[in-house]
Parts: C-alpha cells; sequence; structure tokens
C-alpha cells in the first residue's frame, strides 16, 4: 500500500516529466546487450487517458536511461513501438498520457546504454484503460413553454465533472448543434429560449471533466414549444351606431387568454396600429365623428404573452351616418300663409325642422312630426326661403335640402 501512494503521489510530478519527453522512433536495428540491467518490478496504475509505472531504479553506471515502448492499438500488427526515452538512470516513474479510453495496450521497458544499446526487454505489461465517464444518467426536457424548451437532469456522481455541454437539433436536421456550456457539477438544467412557437427540439447532454474529456451523449430527450393561441373568429363591426362602433368576436377556445388586442386603421391597406385591450369579447371604439370607417383586426393574448395572428381580411366598422336630406316637392301660397310639402328620402327621420329665412335673419321651426307645414307668420310682399332637416331618433341631422324662395304679392 505504501508503495501505491508513492506511486499517486508521484503521478503528477511524472506527468510534468513525461511531458517533456518527444515521441522517438525506434532505430531500425537495436544492439541488446544482456549485460545491462533489465528493467523489473513494474507496477502499473489506469486513468481515462493515462497510464502511470513505477520501477526500481537502476543505479548502473552504464545505464543513462530508460526506453518505454507501447503497443498502437490504430495499427493492425499492434507491434510495440518507442513511445519515449526517459534520459535518468535515477528516474523511477513515468506516465503515458493521451491515450484513448477504455482501450487495451501492451508495454515493455528496457535501460539503454546509448542509442544503439540497450537491455532486454521486461516483461510484457498489458493495462487498460478506464472508460470514459458517462454521460448523465437522467435527462428530461420540459414541453408546452413560450419560446423556450427546459432541459433538466440528474447531477453527474463523478466528482471530476467540471460541467455539462447542452446539445439540439430538430427534425429536419441531422446535425447536433452546441448550444450552451452549463458550469458546475451540481448544475441540474437549462433553458433554451428565443425559440419557434409550436416546434419540436430534441436534446442530449454531454458531461465534461476538468481535464477536458468529454462523454458520449446522453439519451435524446424531445419537446414541443407552446403553440400560439388559435386566430379570433368572427369578428364583427357594428354600422348603425351613432358616435362609436361596437366591435364583437367569438371567446377564444383557449382557457389562458388574459386579453384581446385590437388594431385599427382608416385604410384595409395600411399599417393596422396597435388601438386598445379589453378582457372581454368586445369593445367599443368611441368615435366622435359621423359616418366614419375604420378597419380592424383582433388578436389574442395568453397568459405568456403570446399573441395569436391577426385576421388575413380586416373588418369594416363605421358610425351611423347622418340621414339623408329630404327633397322640396311644393310650395306655395294662399295670399295669407305659405304652404310647404317634402318627401323624405331617408326611413330614420323621425321629425323635421324648418330653416326659414329672411331679412337677413334664420329662424327654425322644429318638432315638425309631418311631411308639410303651413306657414301662417308671413308678411306679403317679402321673400322667404326655405330649407328642411330631417332628424333621427338619435338625434342625428341631415344636410339641409335645396332652398326654395317664395313672397307673397302685395294686394
Amino acid at each position: 500500500m505504501k508503495a501505491l501512494h508513492l506511486i499517486l503521489l508521484s503521478l503528477v510530478s511524472a506527468l510534468i516529466f513525461s511531458g517533456c519527453q518527444k515521441t522517438p522512433m525506434a532505430p531500425k536495428k537495436r544492439v541488446i546487450d544482456s549485460s545491462l540491467p533489465k528493467v523489473v518490478g513494474l507496477k502499473v496504475l489506469s486513468d481515462i487517458t493515462e497510464v502511470g509505472f513505477e520501477w526500481e531504479p537502476k543505479y548502473d553506471e552504464r545505464v543513462q536511461g530508460y526506453y518505454v515502448y507501447r503497443s498502437n492499438p490504430k495499427v493492425k500488427s499492434n507491434k510495440l513501438q518507442r513511445v519515449a526515452v526517459i534520459k535518468d538512470r535515477y528516474s523511477s516513474h513515468f506516465v503515458d498520457t493521451r491515450l484513448k479510453p477504455g482501450t487495451l495496450y501492451y508495454y515493455r521497458f528496457s535501460s539503454f546504454e546509448n542509442d544503439q544499446v540497450e537491455s532486454e526487454p521486461s516483461e510484457m505489461v498489458s493495462i487498460s484503460t478506464k472508460r470514459m465517464v458517462p454521460s448523465v444518467a437522467f435527462v428530461k426536457a420540459i414541453v408546452g413553454l413560450p419560446n423556450r424548451v427546459k432541459v433538466i437532469w440528474r447531477p453527474h456522481e463523478y466528482p471530476r465533472v467540471s460541467s455539462y455541454i447542452i446539445e439540439r437539433n430538430d427534425l429536419s436536421s441531422t446535425v447536433w448543434e452546441k448550444v450552451a456550456t452549463v458550469e458546475g457539477r451540481l448544475s441540474a438544467e437549462y433553458i433554451d429560449r428565443g425559440l419557434k412557437d409550436n416546434y419540436l427540439y430534441r436534446y442530449r447532454v454531454r458531461v465534461k471533466t476538468f481535464d477536458g474529456l468529454v462523454s458520449n451523449p446522453s439519451e435524446i430527450v424531445e419537446a414541443q414549444t407552446k403553440p400560439l393561441p388559435p386566430i379570433v373568429e368572427n369578428v364583427r363591426a357594428s354600422q348603425n351606431i351613432p358616435k362609436k362602433i361596437v366591435l364583437t368576436w367569438d371567446v377564444s377556445p383557449r382557457k389562458d387568454i388574459s386579453y384581446y388586442k385590437v388594431y385599427r386603421a382608416l385604410n384595409p391597406l395600411l399599417f393596422y396600429s396597435y388601438h386598445a385591450k379589453t378582457a372581454e369579447n368586445r369593445f367599443e371604439d368611441l368615435v366622435n365623428e359621423n359616418g366614419k370607417t375604420y378597419y380592424y383586426k383582433v388578436t389574442a393574448v395568453d397568459k405568456d404573452g403570446l399573441e395569436s395572428p391577426k385576421q388575413d381580411t380586416p373588418i369594416a366598422g363605421s358610425t351611423l351616418s347622418v340621414p339623408q336630406s329630404v327633397s322640396i316637392t311644393s310650395i306655395n301660397h294662399d295670399g295669407r300663409s305659405v304652404m310647404l310639402t317634402w318627401m323624405n328620402n331617408d326611413n330614420r327621420a323621425v321629425s323635421y325642422t324648418i330653416l326659414k329665412e329672411f331679412d337677413g335673419k334664420e329662424y327654425k321651426l322644429t318638432g315638425i312630426k309631418s311631411l308639410s307645414y303651413k306657414d301662417e307668420d308671413v308678411i306679403p310682399g317679402i321673400e322667404y326661403k326655405y330649407r328642411v332637416v330631417a332628424i333621427d331618433r338619435y338625434g342625428l341631422s341631415s344636410e339641409p335640402s335645396e332652398p326654395i324662395l317664395i313672397t307673397i304679392p302685395k294686394e
């Protein structure tokens, strides 16, 4: 146990030492001197990408150092090749680095006197590097989030894990994209933001160790982002209410709708600007103009702020226009009064106002319910001008009719 402890303590210093060694090529012809001390008593420890050795140093003054031979699993013949030269006979440790995880290697050591003369090789030592740390054992993707996917996993048990690499792709691609590195072994989640709505994504997780080793990917998990609310249906707009336009629409079938947004434009082809929001499926647009037309689109917004698409075709709404003007059909007098009749061009009229002018002044005769009027307040020899205005039940007044003139002759 003490010797093994010494091995572990010396691995760090051996790493520094081994890192200074260049990978030499073995000579084509080697001279074996059996009188040179043979390397014996090799002890070995393995890690994921490293193998550490310990032996009894040879203090024979002829020994200049040691050769390290290793098999190459990438070569079919798997012959031993010289991989290191240790140029100090007092050395007793060596670490072979940058090996492949989970791979079997064979080693032999020899002492050497010069570049051409070396001892008989040591006994063959076989050692396998440890397998690479597996990825996380549990990973899950949370579905139905707005514009994002939340990936969670169980923190890795291996203490040398330093971070997690999150990779993503979708069904339309075979390429995996690295989207994030989450630092810290105890970290357990990543939220991937700015994603498409109602879109399916796939994720996998790799772990990375403090010495830069990266595991194979975890199992693949899938998650679909939350869809936008459906388009608002059956938008209707009034056209027969004075001074306002009333909008109504069907309640959204989605249960998490927070409110509706109303967009308005003066022309169906112009930009629709945001006008108002309402929690109900009804909105009254107060417009202080008669016969004013606006074009509308309505969207639904859910609790996560996702907004439905606008309608392709806008709905037109307008305030009630004024009644149509009446047409005066006749005017005559009997010498003492003037008889005026007219024709109604709009069935909305409920009363009429007569505008009477003479001597530069105008008078209003209101509350007339019939289509005729007898004006007995006249004086012969004075010219009178009459116009008629129609009034509907909301009090909206038509434009005055065309004026008509009459003068009662003096006797």
